[in-house]
């Protein structure tokens, strides 16, 4: 039976806007070494204004190109395939980047954007760029398994397409293919829950039960990262510090500098971790004590620089004049923050906590400019109620389990604390409270899960990189086993060829 090296394994989890990737597992698993951006560019030929390219819109199809399931899944990120373009022809991350800096012209695709795979060729370039670039692997002498993980809901007819390129094109030594929405539950150790995955502009919703996605209760809403920030930059429309930074009043603006400033700042407020979600019930990190820490508790925690930084904050404060203290009391009242960006100092206030009110309430967006996919059926749905539709779309029996996993993920989470405490609270109505009514096999709670703090490399850097952490864990336990049975040898794709990746995983099954 062929067996694997660890330190030779490699991981790749692609979503819809991200590729994260890594080669080599230890005892404690390492986070990715690479990220990039799932796109890829084309130079634009001066003779020819598309270069024999055409963009699909959804619903549409080529022979290279699959349709999306449905206008929640699909996307509005571009797609601009090319019938005559080749593999090598394509520009990957940090290519992609230099000519984009440059000014040069190119056409921009995203291939993941709907959750499958949108053009062939273009995800074939990115898989390469990542495997033999980024991470040097040589296709000659490939002694590397692959565990990829992907969007839950991929045809089978992809998933076979894509054990053929990772073999025929790739000569890895074996390989596997896990649901993205499976991997996640697993970082958190469950088997059962509702996974909701925030994307750039879809969330994506998948209830689980004991191992299995319910494929018949999996959903998507077309609200995401994009709206927020579309949001909160015309909230911040009304801030005077921020407007004189975007538009001085002796200057002339244009408005359209003006708003791409405001996006700008936006994008930096929310990744530097200056924006959280109120929601009742929300604990502090660090509660106040009196002079006793547990020390082991904290470095378990990895919560070292937080205490001493809090420890500080006390003895300066102490220190104050009466007068000093008043005004700090004022401040945090307000909740200012001053922001460099640009040259410019900003000040900002608690608007920026309003950041994620388009997730619940999508209404809000009404009269912004944002792109939707033409035509969208039905009314958006808020974030709450999506999540409790699509578990209301599983067995009655199953929904107890399935509630005590409430799994927040995506880059969002990595960034902005407090959703997943903000959905437990906004979801507390679709579930039965009432202990007169109640019944063995009704819900009576909704527990939220996070990555469990023993992940030693994922402890500082938030759920978001749950994908790739459960991708690793499945990679460790089925290329070590004995019967082989999880993933796609050579042999056995030599015997069956791409159909043995519907025998052998069961994220295809």
């Amino acid at each position: 039976m062929v067996s694997f090296r660890d330190s030779s394994v490699v991981i790749i989890e692609s979503g819809r806007t991200l590729i994260r990737a890594g080669v080599g597992l230890q005892d404690l698993l390492k986070a990715p070494s690479i990220e990039i951006q799932a796109r890829v560019g084309l130079r634009r030929n001066p003779g020819d204004s598309a270069n024999g390219s055409f963009s699909l819109k959804p619903g549409e199809s080529s022979d290279n190109l699959r349709p999306s399931a449905s206008s929640s899944r699909a996307s509005t990120l571009p797609s601009q395939p090319s019938p005559s373009a080749k593999v090598h022809d394509y520009l990957v991350g940090s290519q992609l980047d230099e000519a984009l800096e440059a000014g040069h012209d190119i056409i921009i695709s995203w291939p993941f954007a709907d959750g499958d795979v949108r053009d062939w060729t273009q995800a074939e370039a990115l898989w390469k760029y990542v495997l033999f670039h980024t991470l040097q692997l040589k296709r000659t002498q490939n002694e590397c398994p692959v565990m990829l993980s992907m969007p839950a809901g991929l045809f089978r007819d992809s998933s076979e397409r894509i054990c053929q390129i990772f073999f025929e094109r790739f000569n890895v030594a074996g390989f596997g293919l896990l649901d993205r929405p499976m991997a996640q539950l697993y970082a958190a150790g469950q088997l059962s829950g509702v996974v909701v995955d925030i994307g750039h502009e879809i969330t994506d919703i998948t209830p689980i039960y004991d191992g299995f996605i319910m494929q018949n209760a999996r959903s998507s809403t077309p609200v995401g990262i994009r709206d927020c920030q579309v949001y909160l930059a015309n909230l911040l429309r009304f801030n005077q510090s921020v407007m004189a930074a975007a538009s001085p009043p002796d200057k002339l603006s244009d408005p359209e500098v003006t708003q791409r400033f405001l996006d700008d700042l936006v994008k930096h407020v929310w990744l530097e971790g200056l924006v959280r979600v109120p929601s009742d019930g929300q604990t502090v990190d660090i509660p106040e004590d009196e002079g006793v820490t547990d020390i082991a508790a904290v470095l378990v925690a990895g919560k070292e620089k937080a205490v001493i930084e809090t420890g500080m904050k006390k003895k300066l404060t102490a220190k104050a004049s009466a007068a000093e203290q008043a005004r700090a009391r004022e401040i945090e009242a307000l909740d200012l923050v001053t922001v460099e960006f640009r040259g410019h100092s900003i000040t900002l206030g608690k608007e920026r906590h309003r950041f994620c009110e388009p997730l619940f309430d999508p209404m809000l967006l009404n009269g912004l400019p944002v792109e939707r996919v033409d035509p969208y059926e039905g009314r958006i749905l808020p974030l709450q109620e999506a999540v409790a539709f699509s578990v209301r779309q599983t067995d009655v029996a199953q929904r107890q389990y399935i509630w005590q996993g409430l799994f927040i993920n995506g880059d969002l989470t990595n960034h902005v604390k407090g959703i997943g405490a903000a959905l437990q609270s906004r979801l507390a109505p679709f579930i039965l409270s009432t202990p007169d009514q109640a019944t063995d096999v009704q819900p009576r709670s909704i527990r939220v899960l996070t990555v469990p703090e023993y992940f030693a490399e994922y402890r500082e850097k938030g759920d978001g990189f749950a994908a790739f952490l459960g991708t690793s864990i499945v990679a460790k336990i089925a290329f070590n086993e004995s019967h082989g049975k999880n993933f796609v040898s050579k042999t056995d794709y030599n015997e069956k060829g791409p159909h043995a990746i519907l025998e052998m995983s069961l994220a295809s099954l």
